[in-house]
Formats: structure tokens, sequence, C-alpha cells
């Protein structure tokens, strides 16, 4: 049987979170109280709340697993045999500057 994911909104998911940071409840109680399927949604939430300290934390991004981190790469798609060595440095400097804003932390 498949399972479908559930939505939440981001006013349940801010209750959900201040409830954990009370000190209420434990994650898994919490869970069990708002019906969320898994204690890792929960954690997954706090630790966005924590990092953004706002509801904009819940607003949707793309998926980690995805590697899009909301980052398109220019490059997609484009042909790798090139004409001259300088169509080669200017490929390479793209290249390097999407990396850069993929991982700003390396």
């Amino acid at each position: 049987m498949s399972r479908k994911n559930n939505t939440y909104s981001n006013e349940l998911k801010l209750e959900i979170v201040q409830t954990y940071l009370a000190g209420e409840e434990s994650m898994q109680k919490i869970a069990d109280k708002y019906e969320i399927r898994n204690v890792s949604q929960v954690k997954a939430w706090v630790k966005k709340f924590k990092e953004v300290k706002s509801i904009e934390a819940f607003n949707r991004l793309p998926s980690t697993g995805s590697g899009a981190k909301g980052v398109k790469n220019p490059l997609k798609g484009k042909r790798v045999h090139f004409k001259d060595i300088e169509e080669e440095r200017d490929y390479y400097k793209a290249q390097v500057e999407y990396l850069k804003k993929q991982y700003p932390n390396l």
C-alpha cells in the first residue's frame, strides 16, 4: 500500500516547535499529540527553527537529498567540448562560482 506525504502549515509547525522549546513535552509525545508520523520530522523542524529563529525556517526549499540547495547550476546541459582554451577556462570559472554558492562554508 502506498503512503501519502502529509503537509503541515507553517503555523502548526511553529506551534509544535514552540511547545517543544517551552519544555512542556518530549518530542515523541509532541509527535503523538499532533499525529506526526515520525519524531524525526519534529527534530528537523526544531533544528531549522533554531538556525533561523523565525517562521521563515518552514518555507519550503529544495530537499537536501536532491543536491539542489536553492542554487541553479548555470552550466547544466551545456556541452563540454571547447573550441579554444579561453572557452574552457570560462567554463571552469563558472563551475567554481557555482560550487562556491553551493558550499559557502568550504
